[in-house]
Formats: C-alpha cells, sequence, structure tokens
C-alpha cells in the first residue's frame, strides 16, 4: 500500500527542486557550499528570499544552512537530491524533454 502523504511530500520537493527559482540556487551547490554574501551578490536576491525559495528543501533536508561567524553557509545534500530525482519514474521524461528542448534551441 503506498503512503499517500509520503507520495505527496515526495512530489511537492520534486516540483521544488525543478521550480526555476530553487533550481537556479541549487545550481550554485553543485561545485560545493557557499555563503550567502556569495548567493545574494550572484543571484540578485535578498537572503531572506534564498531562504524562502529553499525552505521546502532545507526542511527535508536537501539543504543544509549553517551559520558560520558572520556567514550563512549553505550546503546541498547532492546524493539524497540525486537519489530522489533518480527514483522518480516522471523525472527520466523531464530529463529526455529539456535534452531535447536544449538540443532544438541550440
Amino acid at each position: 500500500m503506498v503512503n499517500l502523504n509520503q507520495d505527496f511530500e515526495k512530489r511537492k520537493i520534486i516540483e521544488t527542486l525543478v521550480d526555476p527559482n530553487v533550481s537556479v540556487i541549487l545550481a550554485e551547490f553543485e561545485k560545493g557550499e557557499k555563503d550567502s554574501a556569495y548567493l545574494t551578490e550572484k543571484l540578485g536576491i535578498s537572503l531572506d528570499e534564498i531562504k524562502e525559495r529553499l525552505s521546502c528543501v532545507i526542511a527535508h533536508g536537501f539543504v543544509t544552512m549553517n551559520q558560520n561567524g558572520n556567514k550563512i553557509i549553505f550546503r546541498a545534500d547532492m546524493d539524497k537530491l540525486n537519489r530522489i530525482m533518480e527514483s522518480d519514474e516522471n523525472f527520466t521524461s523531464v530529463v529526455d524533454g529539456l535534452t531535447e528542448l536544449d538540443q532544438y534551441l541550440n
């Protein structure tokens, strides 16, 4: 029997991860942790906006936020992110569609 609440949470997380407003931030974590000053300057949005956009993935442990002196350091759990995306049956078709669109545009 499928746990509907768990399935709903998984859907919500995946929708959040592919949201352009969130994925642009997550893309910054591909090469490691980033501090808040870097992110606010690079993305041109406030720290509060970054926290708001990442709130769902932070709440579910996909991104951590730690204070280091005067800085806030964000770090993505890339293994956890990859596992949820690989386990989603619809993600493969999304990736295929995006790849096809990218090839068409280029």
